[in-house]
């Protein structure tokens, strides 16, 4: 399809005085409305403004401009079709060959603090969908450039062939388009909702492929990675992989959890996740002795993990990490030295964390369950020690009380029925994902490697029953953190009294399932 003559009608201005221009260069006729139109004109761009086009000025401060017959049939109009032609030669109407529109910015104007709601309703496009919907249902004859990103390739398209596109070419731009009409539409309507409840009666949601993947869980599955469009940011925004092979479905899912545990601390911090549950965490003084105290508390299943840091890794750390099988190693930088001794490694997969930004706080939290979804507010929220009640009469000591913040926290990162050991602000034995609180703490007493005397054991929901504390007193537990509320918590505080050891309250409970 040869472009002869466009309509250039933008909110977002960024890049269009080139692109009009190599338009214009190409001989192809500009039409353009109001602000774009002036716009034009200022870098000396030549237009024909829209009211030359339909015979009718822009009123009611621009709300109609460009609906109108002789633009909507200049691009409806079905250019195979005789009798389409020979309508649009009866009324005296010039086929639009291109369409060159985005649209108000309204998800940028509704979330701006202090906005008035006649402001967001002002920035509701009506012409500009309308438009872009009819270039794009008729796709074959008409180019739907709603993405400036785009215009690089447009015009180096025209100009290597004599000012037409392909039809592969048209279709993906009319693809696009549909999915940005329907985001916008998505917007729009998740703001009218929004004011009706914190889960409204309707929900919409938009995501935009990334990446397809080689399979998913199993190698039978297909799969592919997909973000949210608008979302701040997500998995793997601003991370660059400096070596391996592409990251696979359970690498992402791994972590995703690697990066939420990671979040909970700002002291030099390791956390190793195997099958989307932590099997080492630490922190420490430097993030060498942390990646060393994490990967102890269980090397066996630490083999093939992912490996998230917070500090840079360095030669020593890295020198360590090359003895072992990593899958994934995510840290915010890597010295050259540590780079060159890592890359020896084909299999690993090296991932620089450049995301600087704050997550958005109180974003929802997903579930898929057959046909639907179960929506809740993330648990992203940090349990402040002052909250917390001691019940037992001994009080637990400051080391004491570090090691039960720490495990708490880990315990939130902990499929459910969650038990977290800890001792020296590492882990010492993780039970998860079992249907009984006993089943979890033996596989925690399992797993540990060291002399449990003065560890301290966090749960993330109450003890229905004493049997998970008789196992663990005798190995030497001091402190135990939990939720609390169970129907039998005075038989749990008298055996902690009986024993001497510390119980902390949190009232808050972190079940993951």
């Amino acid at each position: 399809m040869k472009v002869k003559r466009a309509l250039i009608s933008v909110s977002n201005k960024i890049g269009l005085d080139k692109f009009a221009e190599s338009l214009s260069e190409l001989g192809v006729e500009i039409i353009s409305t109001g602000g774009t139109a002036r716009f034009l004109e200022e870098k000396g761009i030549k237009v024909v403004p829209i009211s030359d086009v339909t015979g009718f000025p822009e009123i009611l401060d621009g709300r109609v401009k460009t609906l109108h017959p002789n633009i909507h049939a200049a691009l409806l109009a079905d250019r195979d079709k005789h009798e389409h032609m020979l309508t649009l030669k009866e009324h005296n109407i010039k086929p639009i060959d291109m369409v060159v529109v985005n649209l108000y910015p309204f998800e940028e104007v509704s979330s701006r603090r202090g906005v008035s709601e006649a402001e967001v309703i002002e920035n509701i496009d009506i012409g500009g969908p309308t438009i872009v919907r009819a270039a794009a249902k008729n796709f074959k004859s008409v180019a739907v450039v709603s993405d400036p990103r785009r215009y690089p390739e447009i015009v180096e398209e025209m100009r290597a062939n004599d000012n037409q596109l392909c039809a592969g070419t048209l279709r993906d731009l009319a693809t696009q388009t549909f999915h940005n009409i329907a985001h916008y539409d998505t917007v729009i309507a998740n703001w009218f909702s929004e004011g009706v409840d914190d889960f409204p009666p309707f929900m919409l949601l938009d995501f935009e492929k990334v990446q397809s993947l080689k399979y998913g869980e199993n190698p039978h599955q297909r799969a592919a990675y997909y973000t949210e469009v608008g979302s701040r940011r997500h998995l793997l925004s601003r991370v660059t992989q400096l070596h391996g092979i592409e990251l696979g479905f359970n690498n992402l899912l791994d972590l995703n959890s690697a990066r939420e545990l990671l979040r909970e601390f700002s002291l030099p911090a390791a956390v190793v996740i195997k099958h989307n549950n932590p099997c080492g965490v630490a922190v420490a003084e430097d993030i060498s002795r942390a990646y060393r105290k994490a990967w102890a508390a269980d090397p066996i299943s630490a083999f093939g993990s992912v490996v998230a840091l917070n500090r840079i890794v360095d030669e020593e750390l890295a020198e360590m990490m090359a003895k072992k099988f990593i899958e994934v190693l995510f840290a915010p930088g890597f010295t050259a030295e540590a780079v060159e001794i890592l890359t020896q490694k084909p299999r690993i997969r090296l991932l620089v964390n450049e995301e600087r930004r704050k997550a958005v706080t109180g974003e929802p939290d997903y579930k898929r369950v057959m046909g639907g979804l179960i929506v809740q507010d993330k648990d992203s929220g940090l349990d402040e020690r002052e909250n917390m009640e001691v019940v037992t009469k001994r009080h637990p000591s400051e080391n004491e009380w570090g090691d039960a913040l720490f495990a708490w926290r880990v315990a939130k990162h902990v499929r459910s029925n969650a038990i977290v050991i800890a001792k020296g602000l590492a882990t010492a034995g993780i039970g998860a994902g079992q249907m009984s609180r006993v089943d979890s703490t033996n596989i925690a007493l399992q797993k540990s490697q060291t002399e449990l005397q003065g560890a301290t054991c966090g749960s993330d929901a109450f003890f229905p029953f004493t049997d998970a504390l008789d196992l663990l007193i005798p190995r030497g537990i001091s402190c135990v953190i939990q939720p609390g509320g169970a129907k039998r918590d005075e038989e749990a505080i008298k055996l902690c009294d009986e024993h001497e050891v510390a119980m902390i309250f949190t009232r808050v409970r972190h079940f993951l399932h």
